[in-house]
């Protein structure tokens, strides 16, 4: 493991990193987006895709029951050790930075989006330059800030799930879930791609291996438990959400949920429930400010990025130069109004970082003998082929839907990835060369 890290994540702030970084942006801001496919099937959609996460989360459980679960590499480690290279474990690793850096910048837009609503007035870009800042701020101080701070944000978090919840089952008027399918199936299937959002970055938890205490056996379970938790708490919030608001309403809502919880709470509730979204989409910023200097380590350990960018910090145990440079380019893409430069293609390549992970799992026996002996997870191995097929197979059926444009796009962000890949292997190969003439 990269020297510097420190341990200082238990089982609490693993679940909280987990769960909160899935009940952020996806089931708060794009279920309305859904329901212009779909209507209220919605809720559905949640369930459907539920199967495919567990089984793609089995993966994840897998390697990271291994001794890989010590280090902070997720996919990019457990590709490259698996096929014995780095190439289509850097391109994967590539698009998933992208991706993860333009969703920093749109989550501080819609945690901006919610400010502004419970204040009632305010400009949405200070507030979004603000929450980056902040979060930058509370990780360079030390992982061990990052999880304190996790845990009691999701306390509020959970505090206002159960006061929207709960009250909102006895407030559902049925006839909003008429017509259940308002585009038929090919609707629902077009559906699926965009509710994936509220799944995706589950494995963002793999890149904490390094900070976790007794990371090899405590996460496997975390992925398992966790993600069935938040499959509950989905389906709930939107039979909810759908219930008591018109499938209309929640589209053009800038605030969905905190809309829903202002049709049957009073103004202190209702408000309580604002607050709760803020961190719901703050904890998932928290969250997914963290892997891009965490995959950014174990690329400077391959010697595929500079070494100054795996730099960790003595003072606090952090990747301060990665975090920085995380920041940077986030802060770029948001002052810019460039958002959909990069999370265009966010969903989808981390579908195929999912795909081509869960192919590493069901090759891992023949590829690598050696690791495939040092799991200690207690999932059967006809167990584990069946759920990487099932990974695969759900991966390939959501790629499917992909849009021209969409795939035109990510082939063009592949491509430079794959161009940066082979001028940082032929500067290390020569830098190898070197050391074995001196």
């Amino acid at each position: 493991m990269p020297s510097g890290l420190r341990r200082d994540l238990g089982t609490i702030e693993s679940y909280a990193t987990l769960i909160g970084i899935l009940i952020g942006a996806g089931i708060f801001k794009v279920t309305g987006d859904a329901w212009q496919l779909t209507g209220p099937s919605v809720i559905l959609g949640y369930f459907v895709l539920a199967p495919a996460i567990l089984a793609t989360s089995v993966a994840y459980s897998v390697f990271l029951s291994t001794p890989l679960g010590r280090e902070p590499g997720g996919e990019y480690t457990h590709i490259s050790r698996t096929f014995g290279g780095t190439g289509i474990a850097f391109v994967g690793a590539w698009l998933k930075i992208i991706s993860y850096i333009g969703a920093l910048a749109y989550l501080s837009v819609a945690g901006a989006d919610y400010i502004v609503q419970l204040f009632g007035r305010g400009s949405v870009m200070p507030f979004a330059v603000g929450m980056l800042i902040v979060f930058f701020a509370i990780h360079v101080a030390g992982v061990r800030w990052f999880g304190r701070i996790q845990v009691w944000m999701c306390i509020v978090l959970g505090a206002s799930i159960v006061v929207l919840v709960v009250p909102g089952l006895f407030a559902i008027k049925p006839a909003h879930y008429h017509p259940f399918f308002t585009h038929g199936l090919r609707g629902f299937v077009a559906s699926l791609p965009p509710l994936f959002f509220a799944y995706a970055g589950f494995e963002s938890l793999a890149q904490a291996a390094g900070e976790v205490r007794d990371s090899t056996r405590r996460l496997p379970r975390i992925f398992i438990i966790g993600i069935s938790a938040t499959t509950v708490i989905y389906l709930l919030m939107s039979v909810v959400a759908f219930g008591v608001l018109p499938g209309e309403r929640l589209r053009t809502s800038a605030a969905p949920m905190a809309d829903a919880g202002a049709q049957y709470l009073p103004l202190g509730a209702a408000m309580f429930v604002t607050i709760g979204a803020i961190m719901a989409v703050t904890t998932s910023l928290n969250g997914t400010m963290l892997v891009p200097s965490r995959i950014g380590i174990m690329l400077a350990e391959d010697g595929l990025a500079p070494r100054w960018l795996g730099r960790i910090s003595e003072r606090t145990g952090t990747p301060i130069i990665g975090l920085t440079l995380t920041l940077a380019v986030a802060l770029a893409l948001l002052l810019s109004g460039q958002i959909a430069l990069a999370l265009n293609i966010a969903v989808q390549a981390l579908v195929v970082l999912y795909l081509i992970h869960s192919l590493a799992l069901l090759l891992l026996p023949r590829w690598n003998p050696e690791l495939f002996r040092s799991i200690t997870v207690a999932i059967p191995a006809g167990v584990q082929r069946v759920m990487a097929v099932l990974s695969i197979a759900a991966m390939i059926a959501l790629l499917a839907q992909m849009s021209l444009a969409t795939l035109k796009l990510m082939l063009f962000w592949s491509a430079l990835g794959a161009v940066v890949y082979l001028v940082a292997h032929r500067r290390t190969a020569r830098r190898v060369e070197d050391a074995e003439k001196t």
